[in-house]
């Protein structure tokens, strides 16, 4: 009987290859971190002062990249779930975890794409996030079972929660990029269940100069 070589390995990249690959990924997660994913794969390239055809070889669509660049941070994003259950205290693990995922959309724009957009095309996203989704359910009941989380909330409540989140980082960040956490501190005192104190909120309010200073930063992204 004869044994066939298995021709479907992949097979290494060339150093030249390769390095115009980590060129790619490098630019892309910049772009990716500053713009979001609505960006173009010949942005990309003129970011990392490559030919779209480069970029084409490596990555036939844009989703792909995608995984390359975020497979990873949702594995991080994994652990981070792992950690809060192990948290002795069930609400504390659900603030560590929401607060972490906050934190990384709050550093990482195209984080939050992701965190809130469709896996479609994005096979390796779709796998790791299909495994975080039962440890966060494990993470609300825990927290809802302790009393200290509202007995109506669901997890998909949290959808939108972290929404409005991503829409106070992109408020404040003309002003103060670290004064999400004061908002994210008011949602959840606002899931809090009956009877549980209230946070102390950090950060500040902003002035009314501020305020005009973050709306027309914020008019000028979106213009």
């Amino acid at each position: 009987m004869s044994v066939r070589a298995d021709t479907t390995a992949p097979k290494p990249l060339r150093a030249d290859a390769e390095r115009n690959r980590r060129r790619i990924v490098d630019a892309a997660r910049e772009l990716f971190a500053s713009h979001g994913i609505d960006i173009t794969l010949d942005d990309v390239a003129a970011h990392a002062k490559v030919g779209v055809g480069t970029v084409y070889r490596r990555f036939s669509c844009k989703e792909e990249l995608i995984d390359g660049v975020f497979e990873q941070r949702l594995e991080d994003m994994l652990r981070t779930a792992e950690r809060a259950l192990e948290t002795e205290d069930a609400w504390d693990g659900l603030v560590q975890f929401l607060g972490d995922v906050c934190a990384g959309m709050a550093l990482d724009r195209g984080l939050g794409d992701v965190v809130l957009g469709s896996d479609q095309g994005c096979r390796g996203i779709a796998e790791v996030r299909q495994r975080i989704d039962p440890f966060f359910v494990k993470i609300v009941d825990r927290a809802r079972a302790s009393g200290q989380l509202r007995p109506d909330i669901a997890v998909t409540d949290f959808y939108p929660v972290l929404g409005m989140i991503g829409a106070s980082v992109e408020f404040s960040s003309a002003v103060d990029a670290s004064n999400w956490r004061r908002y994210f501190t008011v949602l959840l005192d606002g899931l809090r269940g009956d009877g549980v104190p209230r946070s102390t909120l950090p950060g500040r309010p902003f002035t009314n100069e501020e305020v005009d200073v973050a709306k027309t930063a914020l008019h000028r992204r979106r213009r």
